[in-house]
């Protein structure tokens, strides 16, 4: 079952255990802005081939803008037979709006 965690539960699960922080928006929504740690392991490319982007025995932690399409990762991880999979309730929108802050990436000139 996936198990949702609200910013100040990933917060606090970030700090007491390693975090496979999963992005899996698109590549110009991860450049406005992502959680620091995350890497970006897009929607479509994860359900390509969800082995070769997760690692088995970790805990993981999806998220998108909003909490949707994480879900739908979250919940390809649990078919694929991933367990301790989390779902950021309300994704980097929620994230920013707790207070969180999110790490932007500038273009190079």
């Amino acid at each position: 079952m996936v198990t949702e965690v609200s910013p100040d539960e990933l917060t606090a699960l970030v700090s007491t255990r390693n975090v496979d922080l999963i992005d899996v928006r698109d590549p110009s929504e991860w450049e406005a802005g992502h959680i620091e740690g995350a890497r970006l392991v897009p929607l479509e490319q994860l359900r390509a081939d969800p082995d070769a982007a997760l690692a088995r025995g970790t805990t993981i932690v999806f998220v998108c803008a909003k909490g949707v399409r994480s879900m739908s990762a979250a919940k390809l991880a649990e078919r694929f037979g991933y367990t301790n999979v989390y779902n950021l309730i309300g994704g980097t929108k929620e994230w920013a709006r707790s207070g969180q802050p999110l790490v932007i990436d500038r273009a190079a000139a």
